[in-house]
């Protein structure tokens, strides 16, 4: 059974949620986000404190409507946080010439190749790059936070022998050593 379903979310000053059957909206200083519920999911917002519970349903079901609710409880905590503070991943170029600049909707990447990489940001997300070598990605959406920042990383991964490359701020590379005569 999910522990992580029992656990209440209390409400941030500045946030409104409201349910409506299985949809879940949030509305904060940041926006306004929605997300659908599972049926077996059951959700109560009493006094500014939502909590989580399974339907009624058969005992061979119980163990996926609690493994249900654990997400749905999980999703929920991430749409207040991004309605009310916002997420942010931030990204690193490791590398000689490895540039970044921020035009509006598009990021413009040097990263050694023959050309420049013009990555168009998704709606919702905005990159800042407060120097040449770093870019913050942000947003409301954690999922599209993550997967903007998954894809500037996928245009040059870091590689393994001189750690050159795009990589997330916290990530660590493992170093190999080069081939010895």
């Amino acid at each position: 059974m999910s522990r992580i379903a029992k656990s209440p979310i209390e409400i941030p000053a500045g946030v409104e949620v409201s349910i409506n059957g299985a949809t879940m909206s949030a509305k904060g200083k940041l926006g306004q986000m929605q997300m659908d519920l599972h049926p077996s999911v059951t959700v109560v917002n009493a006094e500014n404190v939502i909590t989580f519970d399974i339907a009624k349903v058969d005992k061979k079901d119980e163990k996926k409507a609690w493994a249900q609710a654990g997400t749905a409880r999980a999703n929920t905590a991430n749409l207040i946080q991004g309605v009310s503070e916002g997420w942010e991943k931030k990204l690193s170029l490791i590398g000689v010439g490895y540039r970044a600049k921020a035009m509006g909707k598009v990021l413009d990447l040097t990263l050694g190749f023959s050309h420049p990489v013009k990555y168009e940001l998704p709606e919702g997300i905005t990159a800042e790059t407060p120097s040449q070598t770093e870019i913050v990605v942000k947003g409301m959406d954690k999922q599209k936070v993550g997967q903007a920042a998954a894809e500037i990383r996928a245009y040059r991964p870091p590689e393994p022998y001189k750690g050159k490359g795009v990589r997330y701020v916290d990530e660590y590379v493992v170093r190999k050593e080069a081939k010895k005569k």
